[in-house]
């Protein structure tokens, strides 16, 4: 017996391996399964419709289907087979010079998500945040990038249940005090600084702004909450991924300090926390 998906789910290929001289494994984001791995067969031969279409950074509409473990009805294997993939449109390409930019979102999400478990409102963020960043040209504001890479954090960090409420002191509850600055820490939550000129203090009022940006369910208000407190964000979220990565580092983070050696200064504008 074999249990079938007869629509096409919205997905994004987050990465692919090789499994024999003609397929692969992949590693899905779908909107309505979550992470998923799936073997395309086939997918490397020369005239396969699937060579084609599983590009990272574009939605795809997939059809997949699991075989049946046991009698009981359970399903029993955790990896599916990919029936059919087509383009679903909607996404413009990420310029060449975003592209490290967007397997650091992909990357976070194939560390921080447990397999098979869906977060509809993190895969629709994720869309608009490659929206947002294939759109940037020369007339972005600056920090653009920056905002858009933080503002996902944000939202990946709701998600998976980590990021306190910035609405509030974890430790008393209280309301915040907008001039007063405050950290996100990993083991405590959002808490006051004692010193009040700070470098890496989120104020209040920020915090605040963030939080509203988070509850609208709208990352292009969130991105532009993040733009004024990008300094402050940028120190206070590293130590909070990391924290949740462990010992592991990151691929992309190693290839941008690569870059940076190899080029120099100008390599530096990348904007990977």
């Amino acid at each position: 017996m074999t249990k079938r998906v007869s629509a096409p789910s919205p997905a994004f290929v987050l990465h692919q391996w090789d499994w024999s001289e003609t397929s692969l494994i992949l590693d899905l984001f779908c909107r309505d399964a979550g992470r998923i791995a799936v073997v395309a067969k086939g997918a490397k031969r020369p005239y396969s419709q699937l060579r084609a279409v599983l590009l990272p950074f574009q939605r795809l509409g997939v059809v997949l289907h699991r075989p049946r473990g046991s009698a009981d009805g359970q399903d029993r294997a955790e990896i599916m087979t990919l029936r059919s993939a087509e383009f679903m449109g909607g996404l413009p390409l990420l310029p060449a010079g975003l592209l490290l930019t967007g397997y650091y979102l992909n990357e976070l999400l194939l560390r921080l998500l447990a397999r098979q478990d869906p977060h509809e409102r993190l895969f629709d963020a994720y869309a608009d945040t490659l929206a947002a960043l294939a759109g940037l040209g020369g007339a972005a504001l600056p920090g653009a990038e920056e905002a858009a890479l933080r503002a996902f954090e944000l939202l990946l960090l709701r998600e998976t249940g980590v990021l306190p409420d910035l609405s509030l002191n974890t430790l008393t509850q209280t309301p915040l005090r907008p001039e007063r600055g405050y950290q996100i820490r990993a083991e405590l939550g959002l808490v006051p600084l004692e010193r009040p000129d700070d470098p890496t203090a989120l104020t209040g009022a920020q915090c605040l702004a963030l939080q509203a940006g988070l509850d609208a369910g709208l990352p292009a208000l969130l991105r532009q909450a993040c733009l004024p407190a990008l300094p402050a964000l940028r120190s206070q979220l590293r130590p909070l991924l990391d924290h949740q990565l462990g010992n592991l580092p990151l691929r992309s983070r190693q290839t941008q300090r690569a870059l940076r050696r190899l080029l120099g200064p100008p390599a530096a504008d990348a904007a990977l926390a």
